[in-house]
């Protein structure tokens, strides 16, 4: 979908923007942008680099979601940056690690309040990622975000 958006620009910066967004991955979809956008694309470069999942903002964090992409009591997990975003209540936004403390495995789920670990079935809270069914012992370590807008940065 985004490059769809990046397409609709004009044709030689998104041809630029496809080539290097495919060599360089999500983690250099920012520097990309900069490098290919110029300053002559500041009309369409905003709504394209929102799309994206890992635009900068001017918090210098990393734009993972949309707020309206967060279920309230719920969440999302984003595997590559290996966070799992959250909103226990309406505009309460939360971070954890994917990464589970029992065994290294990495959370894939988020269902019903809770946070899963598809390796041994442990389960943590959306609300603070403590710990509400083992084996793990200890909850995932929260990570740092921000709402800039209606965006979800990673800081």
């Amino acid at each position: 979908m985004s490059s769809e958006s990046l397409q609709s620009a004009q044709p030689a910066p998104a041809v630029c923007r496809r080539t290097i967004l495919a060599a360089l991955g999500s983690a250099g979809a920012a520097a990309a942008l900069t490098a290919c956008g110029g300053s002559g694309d500041s009309s369409s470069g905003s709504s394209g680099a929102s799309e994206s999942s890992s635009s900068a903002g001017s918090g210098g964090g990393e734009a993972l979601a949309k707020t309206s992409e967060i279920p309230e009591g719920g969440g999302k997990v984003f595997a590559d940056q290996k966070v799992v975003v959250t909103q226990p209540t309406a505009g309460e936004f939360k971070a954890f690690s994917t990464t589970c403390p029992h065994q290294k495995q990495q959370v894939n789920a988020v269902d019903n309040g809770l946070i899963t670990c598809p390796a041994h079935g442990s389960q943590f809270s959306v609300t603070d990622g403590g710990v509400k069914k083992g084996p793990a012992t200890s909850g995932l370590t929260e990570e740092k975000v921000m709402v800039d807008g209606d965006s979800i940065m990673l800081m």
